[in-house]
């Protein structure tokens, strides 16, 4: 065996052989550090977010933050709603909105394959896809429909979740048929998972217990607002709307006055959120603001029922469903109907019931003003206050068979006036959701 004193000899003699070579290694070596630590290079920001997200999902429904992470549409929406680029360099339709010629641009998928329209699978009932060549697909349509170039903004996908957006899938856990764990990374290495739980509370213990760093989406920020090392954050969706529906076919709530009279006697103002004033986001380049606001107005509602035939006022009485994340909210607004007169009782129902006078429920506003399913008379299945106006009705279709913007817009600012006219649902507010972080 060599002695430790030969050892000792034979690395001195290397160091002082190679010492030229030794020390511009570490120069050099310290030198890349800094510049990669300090233009921040990928390599040593390489992150892993655990968050946990409330809700059940399958793989084909996850929620639309995430799947805009690991794809693209041909589309895009701005934040005013306006439609641009994306997958799809260019769009045109020769013959006013029944055929849709979309020119794809330059795209890979995760996997390198280049895209091609033969990889683009959408699923439209009364719709022809064809595509001419690699870089052409065609919608063609039975009518005229304007808003198609919002509706081809979902991510596309192959394989499942493989997309061309700057993350991917790495791992998916299935409990069931719904997601219950989520990982993906992008091109420089970072990565996060998402958990999934059923219920806000159940994703609370999740953080409490340390299975994930953050949470997003919450309803309720509590107990966490007094945690030192938790950091809350409040953000207002504008695309978000507490609506109360009234059922237009009810015997009651068939009269306008009622509908109205129900509208003003609630105080909007009493609810947190910014108010609610249309069925469309106020950041839309549809929105109206000028539409009837029923500002908070007791004596107005009472005035308003008093005008109701005696034998219906005489036996007035609602029920308004509620699901338990917006019970507090629900039994608010009993108190005020009460006040005005109507008596008011609160049911928790975790679904829509098939027969209902008034429900409060989260509406999620479409980006593109066509809301003809949830209005239009002939949408027996999403319109859910049975509203039958044929005016409204006449606006919707036009609406969306119109291609001018400046045009359309007149029809949605019709559209919006006419329907809080007619009141077939009380908007609230815009609701805030909250993310909680460890720090």
């Amino acid at each position: 065996m060599l002695s430790a004193r030969y050892l000792i000899r034979l690395i001195a003699a290397f160091v002082l052989r190679f010492r030229g070579i030794i020390v511009l290694s570490l120069i050099l070596g310290a030198g890349i550090f800094f510049v990669l630590t300090t233009f921040g290079v990928p390599f040593f920001q390489r992150t892993h977010k655990r968050v946990g997200i409330t809700g059940r999902f399958r793989p084909d429904n996850l929620p639309p933050s995430i799947l805009e992470m690991i794809s693209d549409g041909l589309s895009s929406i701005d934040d005013s709603g306006l439609v641009v680029p994306s997958v799809a360099s260019s769009w045109e339709t020769p013959d006013k909105g029944k055929t849709w010629r979309f020119t794809l641009s330059e795209r890979s998928w995760q996997d390198g394959d280049r895209l091609d329209s033969g990889d683009i699978n959408f699923e439209f009932s009364d719709v022809t896809i064809e595509r001419p060549d690699e870089k052409t697909i065609v919608f063609k349509l039975q009518n005229p429909f304007s808003p198609m170039p919002s509706v081809v903004s979902k991510p596309i996908f192959k394989q499942g979740l493989l997309g061309v957006g700057d993350w991917s899938v790495k791992n998916i856990t299935l409990s069931g048929t719904y997601v219950s764990k989520l990982e993906i990374k992008d091109s420089q290495g970072n990565r996060i998972t998402y958990k999934f739980y059923p219920t806000e509370e159940r994703a609370k213990l999740a953080f409490k217990l340390g299975e994930v760093d953050r949470l997003e989406g919450l309803y309720s920020p509590s107990p966490f607002e007094n945690w030192k090392i938790a950091r809350v954050t409040e953000q207002v969706d504008p695309h978000k709307s507490a609506v109360i529906f009234l059922n237009t076919q009810d015997k009651f709530l068939s009269e306008k006055n009622l509908r109205q009279a129900l509208y003003y006697a609630v105080d909007k103002d009493e609810f947190g959120g910014p108010r609610s004033l249309s069925p469309i986001s106020p950041n839309s380049w549809a929105f109206n603001p000028q539409v009837k606001q029923y500002n908070f107005d007791q004596k107005r509602a009472r005035e308003l029922t008093e005008d109701m035939p005696d034998e219906v006022r005489d036996s007035l009485s609602l029920k308004l469903v509620t699901p338990p994340l917006l019970l507090a909210q629900a039994e608010k607004v009993a108190g005020y109907w009460k006040d005005a007169g109507v008596d008011t009782i609160v049911q928790v129902s975790s679904g829509i019931p098939s027969e209902y006078q008034a429900l409060l429920a989260i509406y999620d506003i479409p980006q593109d003003p066509d809301q003809y399913s949830l209005w239009h008379s002939t949408q027996e299945g999403t319109n859910i206050s049975r509203l039958k106006n044929p005016r409204i009705d006449a606006l919707l279709e036009e609406g969306r068979s119109e291609l001018s913007l400046e045009d359309r817009k007149e029809i949605y600012l019709d559209f919006q006036r006419f329907l809080l006219e007619e009141a077939p649902a009380i908007f609230l507010f815009h609701p805030a959701t909250y993310t909680i972080e460890r720090v």
